[in-house]
């Protein structure tokens, strides 16, 4: 088997471990964030977190294949500095996803909470 396929074999598994860990950790605890957002209405907090969460699932997916491609793997040092850039890579890519979803989440309820505010003043 060469060395190329032994770094799909080892990368592909790891890169489908991080985007699933990141994702749990990330929609367990954004649905606090929903649910402020939505003003406690579970079902349509709960529907929008699996909505971002199949976004982040196939962005994801996608970014991790689209970078897969390894070039003159000719020894073991050269597939271990491949992998570490990749998955060096992919991380950091997820670190940044991490941040926009929460970028995304504090922007929706500082929007929720401008429009509760002109509400209760309008009214």
């Amino acid at each position: 088997m060469s060395l190329i396929v032994i770094g799909y074999l080892i990368y592909l598994p790891l890169a489908i471990f991080l985007i699933y860990w990141v994702s749990s950790v990330l929609f367990k605890n954004s649905m606090v964030f929903m649910l402020d957002i939505f003003r406690g209405r579970e079902e349509i907090a709960a529907a929008t977190n699996s909505l971002f969460k199949i976004g982040f699932y196939l962005l994801n997916f996608g970014v991790a294949l689209y970078i897969l491609k390894m070039n003159f793997i000719h020894t073991n040092q050269n597939l271990i500095e491949a992998l570490s850039i990749k998955i060096g890579g992919f991380s950091i890519h997820l670190g940044v996803m991490v941040f926009l979803n929460l970028y995304l989440f504090f922007r929706g309820k500082r929007k929720s909470k401008e429009n509760t505010v002109q509400a209760v003043v309008t009214s």
